[in-house]
């Protein structure tokens, strides 16, 4: 058994001070008492984030893709010249490489207090496009590399099957290719196998898109799925993705979706960023969330998602960091917040007709939805019978220690950087401390496959 003692922990309904957590061997909480008289109380805890969309291989491209063309050709400084560059790394990671950079990607999630990653997996087969004798090698390797730093993961084996609308893959996409449903399903219970190798690791249905996948394959694959299991794909990111779909399907990508498939709660539509006032009114209905990756579509000029109507709406959003650029929590929030700020000229993003507390109400969204991302149906932050999986904050800092709980949530929201974070807990224990995780091999191999990639 285990004892923690917080100054306080943030709860659903606010911020409870002087508490005592107990947890058993296994990290389970086992009771939770606020205002207790002890002494020796310490720090402030919030839950674990989730990140709700991640690509662990394009971490070792974070930051390459900003040396500009200026010439006068047709070529774009875009999100599909940005995707050449991706590609050119996709198809050149073995799986030994895959596995050091995941680990190394999810060593630094931890450190910024993400303690359960959504792994949108799409890089499957062997650098010529052929299938592993293990059809989940390269999932197994995530899976391994969750392990290794353990941060809890949901593997999310991803569905790619043509090129574009109603176009066969292209040769740079070899490796991520399921050519049928059936194929992918194979692949999927192959992901489930790898999943059985670390006991925080589970499964989940992906898409990748609806340019990537056969609309009749589309409306199989969401029938046949198990209810509360988590499916997420990519929609409406690119006007170009926008105009392809209303050329090839007579719909926008959420307008089809809701008038061929059942949208409900399991549904994690990635981005969104381009939606009509139907299409909004659609997601909120249906109970569909939005997973929101600030600094990802900043970087890819991807646009500013609506997020003042869908929340009139009663719309729901998690947040992810996709390509990596950023991998702070907070700082997504505050991107997310700002960008509203700028076309609104409305400080109060998150409020509406609510309390008006922004940070409160923006780390609600980030972390009930999140876990719904993950396949977790837990809306108490902290609770009994439940892991003490949180990111701890060193009351050392000036701004913390002399923050008022009723100001602390929208100071960690707005202010705080990584120098504020004590460590992270998963399972009760100490996943990050000072900084510091206990694999000391995770950063050596890291460079090792940087090196060996000559990507940098």
């Amino acid at each position: 058994m285990s004892e923690f003692l917080f100054k306080a922990i943030l709860q659903e309904d606010g911020w409870q001070e002087n508490v005592v957590i107990k947890t058993n061997t296994k990290g389970i909480v086992e009771s939770i008492c606020s205002d207790c008289e002890r002494k020796g109380f310490r720090d402030f805890a919030v839950p674990g984030f989730q990140n709700a969309h991640s690509h662990a291989f394009q971490y070792a491209m974070a930051g390459l893709a900003e040396l500009h063309s200026v010439s006068n050709s047709k070529l774009q400084n875009d999100f599909w010249s940005w995707r050449k560059a991706m590609y050119d790394l996709a198809l050149n990671i073995t799986p030994n490489q895959m596995e050091n950079i995941a680990s190394m990607l999810y060593k630094e999630m931890l450190r910024n207090g993400y303690t359960h990653v959504a792994e949108f997996h799409y890089l499957h087969h062997d650098l010529n496009g052929g299938r592993y004798d293990n059809l989940s090698e390269m999932g197994e390797r995530i899976v391994a590399a969750a392990k290794r730093t353990g941060i809890k993961l949901t593997l999310i084996p991803i569905f790619y099957q043509n090129g574009g609308f109603g176009r066969p893959a292209e040769k740079q996409q070899r490796r991520f290719i399921s050519n049928s449903l059936d194929n992918y399903l194979k692949l999927l219970e192959a992901s489930n196998l790898s999943a059985k190798n670390y006991e925080e690791a589970s499964v989940a249905y992906g898409i990748h898109s609806m340019r990537a996948v056969s609309p009749e394959n589309i409306i199989a694959l969401t029938k046949i799925k198990s209810e509360n299991i988590p499916l997420h794909i990519h929609v409406s990111e690119q006007l170009k993705e926008i105009q392809d779909s209303i050329d090839f399907l007579g719909a926008r990508p959420v307008e089809w979706l809701n008038r061929n498939v059942q949208l409900d709660n399991d549904f994690h539509l990635v981005h969104a960023t381009h939606l009509v006032d139907e299409e909004i009114n659609a997601i909120a209905r249906s109970g569909a969330n939005v997973v929101l990756c600030p600094s990802t579509e900043g970087n890819l000029g991807d646009g500013l998602f609506p997020l003042n109507s869908f929340l009139i709406k009663g719309g729901k959003w998690s947040i992810g960091t996709d390509s990596h650029v950023g991998l702070n929590p907070f700082e997504e929030l505050r991107i997310l917040d700002y960008g509203q700020r700028l076309v609104t000229h409305n400080r109060n993003t998150f409020g509406n007709n609510l309390s008006g507390d922004n940070g409160n109400i923006a780390l609600a969204n980030a972390l009930i939805n999140g876990r719904k991302a993950m396949g977790v149906n837990q809306k108490a932050y902290f609770e009994i019978g439940k892991s003490l999986d949180a990111l701890v904050i060193s009351e050392e800092h000036p701004l913390v220690n002399l923050t008022s709980v009723k100001n602390l949530s929208n100071m960690l929201v707005y202010s705080s950087d990584p120098s504020m974070y004590k460590g992270s807990l998963v399972n009760g224990q100490w996943k990050i401390l000072n900084g510091q995780h206990k694999d000391d091999q995770i950063h050596e191999k890291f460079i090792q496959t940087l090196s060996e990639l000559k990507v940098r």
